[in-house]
């Protein structure tokens, strides 16, 4: 994604990073990776969704940079990483592994981050070594782990093979999204955000969105739609959080519930009434202090008191 696609100014603005590099995962898939904050700062990894990239984390990059190291990447064909004909969830857990173990010093701990789609890379890498090796926590941010198309409420129908047949058609589309007008922000805004998002909100989204190019955007949906990492979950053993928009039809509140159910040390599920499925621009206040405090207690331990969050409902105002 071109820096000139995105907003120019204001919270949702990409901050320049202190350093790029690419990373080259274990097929020769090359990622673009951005590197934030000074690098002795305790680390945070960000992994983006479906249709996005690395400037999807501009407001907690923005608030974070100056006390923590922020890895971001552009997953592969989102961003600056170019397509590749591999797009299956190894792939995407092979490009974690990647970004982890050229990013991080051997050992070094992290929290890990994931968003939607970025969730999911998460869960596919739960048992992988490397993954192991660098995870310190984890935060999982409007995401599933199984039946994405059968659950989405973006269709306004009552459950059942036709909702699920026609909302496999609309987010598998081939079809240009086009430049970034008012008709095509309220229709980002219906399907992916809350009602009280604001305008600078979606036109964010919008631009992020819109620069997914669409074959990649075809391509990734169709492995979203066949998704089952149900057994990830049970494999992620570090401390986990889950946040989610109460009004996300995307990736419903049925599906964060699930994953606290799931999730062997959940630390917290936490909601966010009127908060749509981009809970990091949509809710950025409320995500940045759930990484600060995941980091506090889990990856530097300077904490005082700190404890587990029993798994339960946390609402919080949007």
């Amino acid at each position: 994604m071109s820096r000139s696609l995105s907003v120019a100014a204001g919270p949702y603005t990409p901050p320049v990073p202190a350093r790029t590099l690419t990373v080259v995962s274990a097929d020769g898939a090359p990622l673009h990776v951005e590197v934030h904050g000074p690098e002795d700062a305790p680390a945070v990894v960000l992994s983006h969704g479906w249709t996005c990239s690395t400037a999807f984390w501009a407001a907690q990059i923005q608030e974070l940079a100056t006390s923590h190291r922020l890895i971001a990447y552009d997953q592969r064909g989102h961003g600056r990483s170019p397509a590749s004909p591999a797009c299956t969830t190894d792939a995407l857990a092979d490009d974690l592994e990647a970004v982890l173990a050229q990013t991080l010093a051997p050992g070094e701990k992290a929290l890990v981050v994931g968003h939607s789609m970025g969730g999911m890379t998460v869960m596919a890498a739960a048992a992988r070594p490397r993954f192991r090796e660098h995870a310190a926590a984890v935060l999982l941010c409007s995401t599933g782990s199984s039946r994405l198309v059968a659950e989405s409420l973006v269709v306004p129908l009552r459950a059942g093979r036709a909702r699920t047949w026609i909302t496999g058609r609309i987010l598998g589309s081939r079809a240009p999204l086009g430049p970034v007008t008012p008709l095509a922000m309220r229709i980002l805004k219906y399907g992916t955000m809350g009602a009280a998002s604001t305008r600078h909100m979606v036109e964010a989204c919008a631009r992020i969105v819109h620069a997914c190019p669409r074959a990649v955007r075809h391509a990734w949906a169709g492995v979203l739609a066949a998704l089952d990492l149900d057994h990830g979950v049970r494999q992620l053993q570090v401390p986990t959080a889950v946040v989610h928009g109460a009004s996300d039809r995307l990736t419903p509140p049925v599906h964060a519930r699930a994953l606290a159910a799931a999730l062997p040390h959940c630390v917290g599920l936490t909601e966010l009434p009127g908060v749509g499925h981009m809970t990091p621009i949509e809710a950025p206040g409320q995500v940045t202090a759930r990484i600060r405090e995941l980091v506090t207690t889990y990856v530097t331990g300077t904490a005082t008191g700190s404890r587990s969050i029993p798994v339960q409902d946390i609402k919080e105002g949007a």
